[in-house]
């Protein structure tokens, strides 16, 4: 059995485990349908934080306003937004099947651009930042977007605003989300695959390494950096329109741009995976939700204390996450060889017979 035929499997099965895992375990389906939204932020964030080096506070930017746009889309098209958020709660408003399904699938779509345009614009104000700078000017930013949004009427202000109801019931409710969150988790991924084998990965990874030699070697950085948060806030924008959508209502801080949960968590799963892989970032997606839903589950009031004791092992016993812990363990497994004539031949050199003196 070749390396090619074990990785189709290997592919399929995770394919039709993410199928079929919701039929399995019916009553954990909103759960699962977090679970990949979650790999959905943690692939996103390694784009600019582990591919790149640029550790952004700030993806929850793009989440919290594509759940703003495909919202305003999905009510804007059959009924006036305004007129709609001024009364909420004393008028109620059944959405047909047709508008609600047309709404969401273009609010979906025009957020997923809009978010990606507004990375390109904001790109050309915190990118002249770097390193520190970089995550506190992305960080505020993000909390400026909360706050903003919490004081604008128009989409329902610190109140909030809901969205439409979801036509069919509620067994087809669950499956209907947990879907479009496992499509676009398993898009995503796919997207990344095919973008990590091109030379743009060579780029990113040529400004992680070191930004003024890739410049001095003719690499616009600037373009490559906004091109890839651009990758991200395409992504997050559809995140954001499908939670949304599954929670039934949004307000500024708590749902649309959590920072201090979701800004937070994409970071430590990545940490916790490992920066700068592929898989790095779908196994800390995991291991951290499981982890965080049992500790929310059977630790209540504890909950915060257990995913501080994990981000305390993981960076002491785990710098390099838990890819590149494995990768230095088992080299082989991953395709990593070093020649012994090589390593025979620097340890017999002469600078290092000297270095041993």
């Amino acid at each position: 059995m070749n390396l090619q035929f074990k990785k189709i499997i290997f592919y399929a099965a995770i394919l039709l485990a993410g199928i079929f895992a919701p039929i399995v375990f019916p009553a954990y389906t909103f759960q699962l349908a977090v679970l990949w939204m979650m790999i959905l932020f943690a692939l996103t964030w390694d784009i600019l934080g582990g591919q790149m080096g640029y550790n952004s506070l700030g993806n929850i930017l793009f989440f919290g306003a594509g759940m703003y746009i495909c919202t305003v889309v999905q009510i804007g098209m059959y009924y006036d937004v305004a007129e709609y958020t001024a009364h909420f709660g004393a008028v109620k408003i059944d959405f047909t099947p047709y508008q609600y399904f047309t709404g969401i699938s273009a609010g979906l779509v025009i957020a997923a651009f809009a978010c990606a345009i507004i990375a390109v614009i904001f790109g050309w104000i915190v990118f002249g930042l770097r390193g520190p700078y970089f995550a506190i000017g992305t960080l505020g930013v993000a909390i400026a977007a909360g706050e903003l949004v919490g004081a604008w009427d128009y989409v329902g202000g610190g109140g909030g605003i809901s969205l439409p109801n979801y036509p069919g019931g509620p067994g087809d409710r669950e499956m209907f989300f947990y879907m479009l969150c496992f499509i676009s988790a398993v898009c995503t991924f796919i997207f990344l695959k095919w973008l990590y084998s091109t030379r743009f990965q060579l780029a990113l990874n040529a400004i992680r390494d070191d930004e003024e030699k890739a410049e001095a070697m003719g690499i616009h950085t600037n373009r490559y950096k906004t091109i890839a948060w651009s990758f991200a806030a395409f992504f997050l924008g559809i995140s954001g329109g499908i939670f949304g959508n599954m929670t039934g209502f949004i307000e500024p801080l708590e749902v649309a741009f959590p920072t201090v949960t979701f800004g937070i968590f994409m970071v430590l799963m990545v940490l916790l995976g490992g920066k700068g892989t592929l898989w790095g970032p779908v196994i800390g997606a995991i291991i951290f939700h499981v982890i965080k839903e049992i500790t929310w589950t059977y630790l209540l009031g504890w909950q915060w204390v257990a995913l501080g004791a994990l981000i305390i092992i993981n960076v002491v016993y785990f710098q390099q996450g838990i890819m590149g812990w494995a990768q230095e363990k088992w080299p082989e497994f991953f395709g990593i060889t070093v020649d012994e004539a090589i390593t025979s031949a620097e340890e017999n050199s002469p600078a290092e017979k000297e270095a041993s003196l």
